[in-house]
């Protein structure tokens, strides 16, 4: 019988190129990051539980699950809403079968899909990064209209995408996260890229911590 070995790869693998790319000016006007090493938990309400949704995802992170377009931290975990009575839970993959634990917490009250090998998140910031965004987003990204901790579920580059606005830099710049499907990546990818290379984009990879 043959012996197979699965080795989780990057979607990314081949399209990030770390370094400085685009424009050679001195300064650089986005960043660009995969977030490599993320769990990734979609949390649905059943019909009828969503009060023993909230109560339980209270119990185990902390904080109640946002019920409008926004992003909330709690206890080792972001939760990003993802529709009406439904949230991500967003945190750093560790040795523990964390599923497992989710599964136990919302048994009985919603239902759970592991989406940590299906999705892809890049990040992008810097001074610049709104104007690059403006180019294929559709969202306004300003800060009145994406204040911090916003978030939406919006279309980019035809395929579907969470997005939202985590803490900002230590410059002071805001900085937005976008999670999309891992057979969509690579083209949004260079979507990205190519709308941001006039103004100098240094690309790296991140893990979440």
């Amino acid at each position: 019988m043959a012996d197979f070995s699965w080795n989780v790869q990057s979607p990314l693998q081949q399209a990030l190129v770390p370094g400085r790319h685009g424009g050679a000016g001195t300064q650089v006007g986005v960043t660009l990051e995969e977030v490599r090493g993320v769990r990734l938990v979609q949390v649905m309400a059943r019909r009828g539980s969503a009060a023993e949704t909230i109560k339980a995802a209270k119990k185990l992170f902390s904080i109640e699950p946002p019920d409008t377009p926004r992003a909330v931290s709690g206890r080792n975990a972001t939760l990003i809403w993802s529709g009406p009575d439904q949230f991500i839970a967003f945190s750093a993959r560790s040795a523990e079968d964390q599923f497992a634990k989710l599964s136990e917490a919302f048994a009985g009250v919603a239902s759970l899909s592991d989406q940590s090998d299906g999705r892809c998140l890049i990040r992008i910031g810097g001074p610049r990064a709104r104007q690059a965004l403006a180019k294929f987003c559709s969202l306004d990204l300003d800060d009145r209209g994406f204040p911090l901790g916003a978030a939406a579920t919006t279309s980019i580059d035809h395929t579907a995408a969470n997005i939202w606005r985590g803490a900002d830099s230590s410059d002071g710049h805001a900085v937005f996260n976008m999670l999309v499907f891992t057979s969509f990546a690579d083209s949004l990818w260079h979507t990205i890229l190519d709308s941001a290379a006039e103004y100098g984009v240094q690309v790296s990879v991140a893990h979440a911590a």
